[in-house]
């Protein structure tokens, strides 16, 4: 991993930490948050999966409002740090466990 890569991926982890622990407060079920990044082609390859203990959970979560205010958490904390996401909603994912 090259330098520029650990800069980074510090960067991503510092705000997916922050957008965990938002969504923690919020949300039953809600575990955590981990990414997979293409550095070369960074900010367009960041996939972000947020996890959940259950089906149900998921299933409660993208019944309410927990997509919308993933998304907009995630792009808020993006922003600020200068970083672009295009079509945040597309790369996010919500899996279970």
């Amino acid at each position: 991993m090259r330098k520029s890569d650990k800069k980074v991926e510090n960067l991503i982890r510092e705000v997916l930490t922050e957008v965990c622990e938002d969504t923690l407060k919020g949300y039953d079920g809600f575990l955590w948050v981990t990414h997979t990044v293409k550095f070369s082609s960074f900010p367009q390859s960041l996939e972000i999966v947020c996890v959940f203990e259950t089906n149900q959970d998921r299933a409660n979560f993208l019944e309410g409002e927990g997509r919308q205010h993933v998304s907009t958490t995630v792009q808020k904390a993006f922003n600020k740090v200068g970083v672009q996401l295009k079509n945040v909603s597309k790369q996010i994912s919500y899996e279970t466990q």
